[in-house]
């Protein structure tokens, strides 16, 4: 039997190989596995709890809001806030930054994150998720707030998701690799099950909700065309994977290889996914794996936030297979 390692274990371990750390960072790592457990839980016990339904509230992106969202916001946020690990956060159910109740002037960073990707999919038993990203303060001198945020993704600290599924996973990197967990029921634990995750440098299977068709550009309809008839730059003809949970469909690309596109359009020209707590850091991740992730036109790693609940295209996976999509699209 190979020996356990835990999440928290793991992290505290690898906090070692740096000289200057504090523990602050581990500690805001093992509060949001915390919270997923948390939410794991809810996610699990929804239908019977009454939580698949719509608030009737609508947030600041005009989407109606599902109860499960404000349930999982609101664990995120108290979680995290009473570990005092950090500044202020973002959250997609929120419309401004928000600083936490028990910040000091020598926290060091920042979190943002979407408490529940996917959430539209809660009743019908599709995979659902959790995804943050943490960066560092700007100008420790100055009181925590939004400019905290407008980082490009290069300067990520950490960041990761989590998938509530058959599974409950917990998938994160801290620039040294990404390392992949699973939660164990009768331990109460994430157990580490994926270290070093590659993902593979070509796949087969290409996901991407094709009910957009009519609203893309030729030159983009023409591409996956391609792929299906294998009359492309590698040969090949691609199978069609959609879940319709990000969460989802990321995970499986990081797994297997291949592509995830959720491109922009001719009534969304910035895409629908939200740069912060969606784009920036599963493109982080994927970086991290030898993956690339690009809005079309230059790495999402590399875009600098304007604002909190900022949009923004997203093409990513295997290596080969995004840069056939940037030479026939691009």
């Amino acid at each position: 039997m190979l020996p356990i390692q835990t999440l928290t274990r793991f992290i505290y371990e690898n906090e070692r190989d740096f000289p200057d750390a504090t523990g602050e960072l581990s500690s805001l790592l093992a509060s949001i596995a915390l919270g997923v457990k948390v939410i794991a839980r809810l996610v699990a016990t929804a239908g019977v709890r009454g939580l698949t339904g719509y608030t009737g509230h609508v947030n600041v992106q005009g989407e109606q809001t599902y109860k499960l969202d404000e349930e999982a916001d609101a664990v995120l946020v108290d979680i995290l806030g009473s570990s005092g690990c950090f500044g202020s956060l973002v959250s997609e159910e929120r419309d401004a930054a928000q600083e936490t109740s028990s910040v000091s002037d020598s926290v060091k960073y920042v979190v943002a994150f979407d408490p529940l990707d996917g959430s539209s999919n809660i009743g019908t038993n599709i995979p659902v998720g959790t995804i943050f990203t943490v960066f560092r303060r700007r100008d420790m001198k100055a009181a925590p707030s939004a400019a905290d945020f407008m980082q490009p993704g290069r300067d990520i600290v950490a960041a990761g998701y989590s998938v509530y599924g058959a599974k409950t996973s917990f998938v994160y990197s801290a620039g040294y690799g990404v390392h992949g967990f699973t939660l164990d029921p009768s331990l109460g634990e994430f157990i580490l099950t994926d270290r070093d995750m590659k993902v593979p440098q070509s796949g087969d299977t290409f996901s991407i909700n094709e009910g957009y068709w009519s609203q893309w550009e030729k030159s983009f309809q023409n591409y996956l065309h391609s792929l299906k008839t294998g009359e492309n730059d590698l040969k090949k003809v691609y199978s069609g994977r959609y879940v319709g949970s990000l969460v989802a469909d990321f995970d499986r690309t990081l797994r297997k290889g291949g592509i995830f596109l959720h491109p922009a359009n001719t009534k969304r020209p910035r895409g629908k996914l939200r740069l912060l707590y969606e784009c920036i850091p599963l493109a982080f991740i994927m970086k991290n794996a030898g993956g690339i992730a690009t809005d079309g036109k230059i790495a999402v790693t590399d875009i600098e936030p304007q604002a909190i609940h900022e949009r923004c295209p997203l093409i990513v996976g295997s290596t080969e297979d995004v840069e056939m999509f940037l030479k026939a699209v691009g």
